[in-house]
């Protein structure tokens, strides 16, 4: 199985949380590839010097090109809020699942519909760094469910 987090945000290391996403990443191994891609572009710069509407628009051409074989999941935090199992659930039997995050001014409608799902993981704003790892928690979480691993009692 393979599992790409696709997340508009500029490339580099994050030394507060890289640690943790090389964590997930490695302990995930047995069960799934789990590949981050982080995107960010000089259109991207630009639109969000124009508007939320710009800006999202800019997120949509960026991250489209991903939206290649295997299930399309976004997080956006007006979706139907998912637990740890259902969330498990949309992973499971997946030959290929992208996971979309998107900008400081998250999904324009016509990308969230060209998507097979879009779920949320609660009300509450995080900052796209720690997004990433939470994300990756619980994809490791749904993996070790589906696998009747230990780790998720």
């Amino acid at each position: 199985m393979k599992i790409n987090v696709i997340i508009i945000d500029k490339k580099g290391k994050d030394n507060l949380y890289s640690g943790l996403i090389e964590h997930y990443k490695k302990i995930a191994k047995p069960f799934a590839q789990v590949e981050v891609i982080e995107v960010f572009d000089k259109e991207i710069s630009k639109a969000h010097d124009i508007s939320a509407q710009a800006s999202q628009k800019s997120y949509t051409k960026a991250l489209e090109k991903f939206m290649h074989s295997g299930v399309n999941i976004a997080l956006n935090p007006s979706s139907k809020e998912v637990d740890s199992h259902d969330f498990a659930k949309l992973l499971k039997d997946s030959v290929q699942v992208n996971l979309f995050i998107g900008g400081a001014y998250g999904f324009e409608s016509d990308f969230l519909s060209k998507c097979n799902n879009a779920i949320s993981f609660g009300k509450i704003t995080l900052s796209h760094k720690l997004v990433k790892v939470v994300l990756l928690e619980q994809i490791f979480r749904g993996l070790t469910i589906n696998h009747n691993h230990p780790y998720h009692k």
